[in-house]
């Protein structure tokens, strides 16, 4: 900064803090990795001891559901509308998000969510409430999104008001 000599020339500190920056992004990546498959296998565990509780019913995709609360009627197709309230959380009981929390329902076309939703809601009469047990494949998968980790399972209790 003074003008005076350096240990290095200004291409071999250009190498050297290239290379610092590539081994902590390998050592990142590495990490994620171990973490993601970690999540993957929690929730593989997850989903065989949950499958073997009373009441539990699984699709052929792997959704896994219980009824809460049943009810006769309307039940939404794939292209429809809805107006539910939710709360979802992962297997370690950390809820993500909630529409209990907001105090209003939300309001969504079942084509434009995870398949897990799309599948698991048309499974529902107006005025029933699921819990679903959605594996990660059938969530946001790998990638994850937000507070959610990739590779988890996801848990929501759904209460179906309305098909718009």
């Amino acid at each position: 900064m003074s003008g005076g000599e350096t240990r290095l020339s200004q291409s071999e500190a250009i190498e050297l803090i290239q290379a610092a920056f590539y081994a902590m992004m390998e050592k990142t990546e590495a990490e994620a990795t171990g973490a993601a498959s970690e999540t993957l296998q929690e929730g593989i565990s997850f989903l065989a001891e949950n499958s073997k509780k009373p009441g539990i019913v699984i699709t052929s995709s792997g959704l896994q559901y219980e009824v809460i609360t049943e009810t006769s009627g309307a039940k939404p197709a794939a292209a429809d509308v809805v107006r539910v309230h939710y709360e979802g959380k992962l297997i370690d009981g950390n809820v993500f998000d909630s529409s209990y929390t907001w105090g209003e329902p939300v309001e969504f076309p079942l084509q434009g969510v995870i398949s897990g939703w799309t599948e698991g809601l048309q499974l529902m009469s107006v005025g029933s409430k699921y819990r679903f047990y959605i594996p990660s494949e059938l969530g946001y998968g790998s990638r994850g999104a937000g507070p959610i980790p990739g590779n988890s399972v996801l848990i929501f209790e759904v209460e179906l008001l309305e098909i718009l």
